[in-house]
């Protein structure tokens, strides 16, 4: 998988009068390899923000297709950092982890994993000095569609269980995305985007055609699953970012990618009436915020 934001901010260094600028080191987390939960990937890095005060926090959820990917690295860490924003990035059991482990579909498990190591950070909130009411997810790729799954699913904290992460709750204050697909119904993919043959792998299928086959009977995890589906009026407002134009139902050269996903999006987020926008290919000039960053400055500390 590309990674949309470090592109970005290649061109905009070299596009800058800094250009033989030595890079900073990338900041070292505070703790690093922390467990959430018992398997070997249920880990996560935190770095904290130097401040006085409980800060806000960004939660990173790396891409890769839920087959690949590490936490190493997350984007707009030091930019964060220097901003007062704390940064949690995770890893989570991969599609390959799930089907070792019988779990179906296998997608559950990567999802899964990403609300338990949010509500696992809310119950370190005092200790790490966060402030849990202020909670942005973000991620590129297939971690943007599990950002965007965190800000659209219905609160999983369970008041009453006996373990205390279980009870801290997973809504966010705002998503932020790059490059993401919003959808795992392949009827819906294959009419945003015709040559498309990405999605399968979520639930353990060999190909796109048994996908199709098996839409129906998949349909309620589906709906469990996919963005587009979970929308709802009272979710939180997000940002979705892409390197190229849409093309509503027109095939794309790197069909995962395709700004049809965000296009196609667009339209359930408008219908309920969620806050949003969508930067297709750098057109900041449209957009309400200075730049990708100033979102999540304006959601987080204004």
């Amino acid at each position: 998988m590309s990674c949309p934001t470090r592109l970005f901010y290649a061109a905009a260094i070299l596009s800058s009068s800094c250009v033989h600028a030595q890079i900073p080191p990338v900041p070292e987390p505070d703790l690093a390899n922390l467990a959430y939960g018992v398997h070997a990937r249920q880990v996560l890095d935190f770095y904290r923000a130097k401040s006085d005060e409980a800060t806000p926090l960004l939660f990173f959820v790396h891409g890769g297709g839920w087959m690949t990917g590490d936490k190493a690295n997350p984007d707009f860490l030091a930019k964060c950092l220097e901003s007062g924003i704390s940064v949690v990035s995770i890893n989570y059991r991969l599609i390959a982890d799930a089907q070792a482990e019988g779990i179906f579909p296998p997608v559950k498990a990567c999802l899964d994993d990403a609300a338990r190591a949010l509500q696992f950070v809310r119950s370190r909130s005092a200790e790490w000095r966060i402030d849990k009411n202020r909670i942005a997810s973000c991620g590129g790729s297939a971690g943007g569609f599990s950002a965007l799954w965190l800000a659209f699913h219905p609160d999983l904290a369970d008041p009453n269980s006996a373990d205390p992460v279980s009870r801290e709750s997973t809504r966010l204050t705002c998503a932020l995305a790059f490059v993401p697909q919003t959808t795992l119904d392949p009827e819906q993919m294959m009419k945003w985007i015709p040559n498309n043959e990405y999605g399968n792998h979520a639930f353990g299928l060999p190909d796109m055609k048994t996908f199709v086959e098996q839409r129906d009977s998949l349909l309620p995890w589906i709906e469990r699953f996919s963005p587009y589906a979970l929308a709802s009026g009272d979710d939180p407002p997000v940002l979705l970012f892409y390197d190229n134009p849409p093309n509503p139902g027109q095939p794309y050269k790197d069909p995962p990618h395709s700004a049809n996903f965000g296009a196609g999006l667009a339209e359930k987020l408008k219908a309920v009436g969620i806050e949003h926008e969508i930067n297709f290919n750098n057109d900041y000039p449209n957009m309400k915020y200075p730049d990708l960053f100033g979102f999540l400055i304006s959601k987080l500390k204004e």
